[in-house]
């Protein structure tokens, strides 16, 4: 047998196989030997004989017992593994009994050989390999809280116990008009003023420590569980956390200058935080973190927010003040009584109202439970203190300070695009460049001021002329740069900014939207079901007749009468309570509907389209989802929406801009010292087709030109607008534009400045020595005034000739009556046109005809041809300053404001 294929000598002891062989007992019941147990060749190769245990001739058993057997037999193997591996190994190597195939998978490490890691484990096999021992993990455990010991110990050494008044100082933020030059200068007086913690009263303390950290006084500085929530939320990328104890805020104020929202940040904030609770004491903690935070309107520290609310010291305030000023530490945005609607619309004064007196009311009840006020002081605080306006910085006066807020609350509510935020906005450092035009805000204010100066007298007719207000903005159509604001009499006297939302019902100036919807997605088929219906729609033309009877009974698209949850109708009533059209049925086209501002017809309309339609087509010219009213009522396509002055001009500036919608915007770049911070991108969505949309524009010529806007006109100049007055004489509007500028002018009668009162408007009937105030008076006229000044110098523009649009609705081929006029109208004399009101209608092909064939085709009104231009081109005489209309005297197209029917519900 050749050399390689010779069987090596066994080892003493047999192994594995032959303690299981010498399981194997004699006759007797005794158990073999372990094979090669008697040193023999033939034992060593599995010789069958067997010998008792202490038998003749019979050697003496090596080991003990089976379990001493097998762990010899283990030994062995693995020295002959050891021995016997690598390509040259007849154990190991390629071929042999452990080679590729047939190995065991041993462990292979020499014995006796330590290491200093035992990972994977030597004397283990198969998956036992892989598990630590418990020395092994009881030493990583050390080494862990060892090293942590370690970075703590380090970065407790290397952080300094802040001072507050040296490093929470903020930088001015300064403001530009659109050419460059400087608006103002604001921001970075930084209102602090540091006070003693003597003089910080007992009640503030304990109020802020009842609602914020009622262990403050005994804790450690931090809380554990706030931090791993922060640091948790961080690593996420969600927003961090604030410190959740007294030193942690204090901390966090004292770190102004680095409110990077990371985790190093955090993680020093938390050793600073533990250095200032172990080394300062805790009224030191105390009156720095009063002396340091926020409180809202501009305010740092206790004694600046005590001036800033109540115009007095802080050592003078009372336990109900002090309650309140600790709500305000919750985030003056939502808890300040006077409201920040320019930050969030959510933030209304009556919210913010509510807010605050809970959150008062809270704190004051915690320190009653904790002890540190009595029930019967406690029982005295039931209400909001007294506060003042938030106001008192007189750089701030007229139009600046809303001007301020204004651009303030587009870089803070788009921090996304803008990257700034409330508290960077707050440290100041910034360049910030706005779209307002110096010329153009000066004469929208000089355009309010004067009308209000020359009709509203409070101390003459206190009953009616009290607590009337104004609104107005001027946007860009071609980019939405808002362009001036009217926000109210002085931002230091008036805080509420009535350019934007203040909650007055918009009335017919919505009406637009109403007909953009009906171009735009069409009627609804009558004769097809709901889920058909919406898809299977006709395109409205202009000249689409729809009826303008006065108490019309609404139906749905499907000719069903309309009811509400309690199966009531809905009569739509018109202003002055008049049928406009000719009887029976008194038809009118859209375009005369508009024009005289008739409810019913709109009403309607709205229905057939679909007020899911209406309302979304509202959306896409550019108003916000929150200032709409419920689309559950027919009255949603008159105005019953408030949105503001700004998003209104920015609506009415898709039309003018042929269907584009720009979003309105008042900030165009931003710098601070290393360059530009922020860069304003238009966005332009198409909202409507420059089909639709130049449609509507010159729907809303004939208001202007012949209708109840006339009092807007501009000579030489094209003008789209729509008058709007609400139910109640609550509110009126007038929103219009020409190619280059949209504006929006507001008024109403509301008393905003009374402390713990809902805002309540109130009805002009008589205001400004008129009996009822219409879009076509006061709003007109400031509209007028101020576009003649602010449009001199500009281009003269037209607007884009429509096309032909749509088809005509509810076209009825019927034989032509006699018209008939209602008895209202026939004590009216027919008017006799006078030159000055006879003009040419501009209109295009797209307003050629009536389209219906009884009466006069043209004479779109019931009150003995106050119209004989209608929708023809024709001309279009007005009655005079004598003749009514049967509805209180109010005179009609007269050019005097007044409005009579023209002004609907809204017109």
């Amino acid at each position: 047998m050749s050399e390689h294929r010779r069987k090596p000598p066994q080892p003493q002891g047999g192994g594995r196989a032959a303690a299981r062989r010498g399981q194997s007992g004699s006759s007797s019941g005794r158990r073999a030997a372990p094979r090669g147990a008697t040193g023999s060749p033939a034992d060593s190769y599995g010789s069958s004989s067997y010998g008792s245990d202490n038998g003749p001739g019979g050697e003496e058993r090596p080991y003990g017992s089976r379990a001493e057997a097998r762990r010899a037999a283990q030994r062995g193997n693995r020295r002959r593994g050891a021995d016997n591996t690598g390509p040259g190994g007849r154990r190991g190597g390629p071929g042999g009994p452990n080679g590729p195939g047939r190995g065991r998978g041993r462990a292979t490490s020499a014995p006796g050989k330590k290491r200093f890691i035992d990972y994977p484990r030597g004397e283990k096999f198969g998956w036992r390999r892989w598990v630590p021992s418990w020395k092994l993990v009881t030493g990583l455990f050390i080494g862990f809280i060892g090293s942590l010991v370690a970075v703590a110990g380090i970065g407790y050494a290397m952080v300094s116990v802040p001072d507050v008044a040296k490093i929470a100082q903020a930088q001015n933020n300064v403001y530009y008009w659109s050419d460059k030059s400087v608006m103002v200068a604001t921001g970075g007086e930084v209102n602090r003023q540091i006070i003693n913690y003597a003089d910080i009263p007992k009640e503030m303390q304990y109020a802020v420590i009842s609602q914020e950290n009622k262990t403050f006084e005994t804790d450690s500085g931090v809380d554990p569980k706030g931090i791993a929530r922060a640091v948790f939320n961080m690593a996420r990328g969600g927003e961090t956390q604030g410190g959740s104890t007294i030193t942690q805020q204090y901390v966090k104020n004292a770190m102004l200058n680095d409110q990077s929202q990371t985790i190093s940040r955090k993680f020093k904030e938390i050793f600073v935080s533990i250095k200032v609770g172990a080394e300062v004491p805790k009224d030191q903690i105390m009156a720095g973190y009063l002396n340091s935070a926020y409180f809202g309107r501009g305010a740092y520290g206790l004694e600046a927010a005590s001036r800033a609310y109540f115009n007095k010291d802080a050592k003078d305030l009372n336990p109900g003040e002090c309650a309140f000023l600790a709500a305000m530490l919750k985030g003056a945005t939502y808890y300040d009584p006077a409201g920040a609607i320019s930050l969030d619309a959510m933030a209304t004064p009556q919210a913010n109202q509510k807010r605050a007196l809970a959150q008062m009311q809270d704190t004051l009840d915690k320190m009653v439970q904790y002890g540190h006020l009595g029930a019967a002081q406690r029982a005295q605080y039931r209400t909001l203190p007294k506060w003042q306006n938030p106001r008192s910085n007189s750089r701030l006066s007229g139009q600046i300070g809303y001007l301020v807020d204004l651009a303030k609350s587009y870089l803070v509510n788009n921090t996304a695009q803008t990257g700034i935020t409330a508290d960077k906005l707050a440290q100041g450092g910034y360049r910030i460049y706005t779209t307002f035009d110096k010329k153009k805000v000066h004469e929208l204010e000089s355009a309010v001021t004067n009308v209000q100066k020359a009709n509203i007298k409070p101390t003459l007719r206190p009953k009616t002329d009290t607590h009337v207000q104004f609104g107005g903005a001027s946007v860009d159509p071609s980019s939405g740069a808002i362009r001036a604001i009217y926000g109210g009499e002085d931002a230091t006297k008036h805080f509420t900014d009535n350019a934007d939302s203040t909650g007055a019902q918009v009335g017919s100036t919505f009406k637009p939207f109403v007909l953009a919807a009906a171009m735009k997605w069409g009627v609804r088929n009558p004769g097809l079901g709901p889920e058909q219906a919406q898809d299977e729609r006709t395109q409205a033309s202009p000249k689409s007749l729809y009826s303008g009877q006065n108490k019309l009974k609404i139906k749905t698209y499907n000719g069903s009468v309309w009811t509400d949850k309690d199966g009531k109708e809905w009569l739509q009533t018109n202003d002055g309570n008049e049928s406009v059209g000719n009887p029976p049925n008194y038809k009118i086209d859209l375009r005369e509907a508009m024009r005289l501002s008739v409810n019913s017809a709109y009403v309607q309309l709205g229905m057939d389209v679909g007020l899911d339609k209406v309302k979304e087509t509202a959306l896409d010219a550019g108003l916000l989802k929150g200032s709409l009213a419920s689309s559950d009522y027919p009255s949603f396509s008159i105005g019953t929406s408030d949105p503001s002055a700004i998003r209104m001009a920015g609506a009415y500036a898709t039309f003018a801009a042929s269907g584009k919608q720009n979003s309105p915007y008042s900030v165009d770049t931003v710098e601070d010292k290393d360059g530009q911070v922020f860069k304003h991108q238009t966005q332009t969505q198409e909202a409507f087709t420059s089909a639709v949309a130049d449609n509507v524009t010159d729907v809303l010529k004939t208001v202007v030109d012949k209708g109840t806007g006339t009092n807007a006109q501009l000579p030489g100049r094209e003008v789209a607008g729509k008058t709007g007055t609400t139910d109640g004489n609550k509110s009126a509007w007038f929103v219009g534009y020409t190619p280059q500028l949209s504006t929006a002018i507001s008024m109403f009668r509301l008393d905003d400045n009374a402390n713990n009162k809902a805002r309540t408007f109130l009805e002009m009937y008589g205001t400004g020595g008129q009996e009822k105030i219409h879009g076509a008076s006061f709003p007109a006229e400031i509209w007028h005034d101020y576009m003649a000044q602010a449009l001199q110098g500009a281009p003269v523009m037209t607007f884009p000739t429509p096309p032909s649009i749509g088809k005509v609705i509810n076209a009825d081929p019927s034989p032509t009556p006699t018209p008939s006029v209602s008895q209202s109208q026939s004590q009216s004399p027919s008017p006799t046109p006078t030159p000055s009101n006879t003009a040419t209608s501009p209109s295009p092909s797209a307003s050629d005809t009536c389209q219906w064939s009884w009466g006069n085709p043209c004479n779109g009104a019931s009150n003995g041809g106050t119209d004989t231009g209608g929708t023809t081109g024709g001309t279009s005489p007005s009655p005079t300053a004598t003749e009514t209309t049967g509805n209180g005297g109010n005179t009609r197209g007269n050019g005097n404001g007044n409005g009579g029917i023209f002004a609907g519900q809204n017109g």
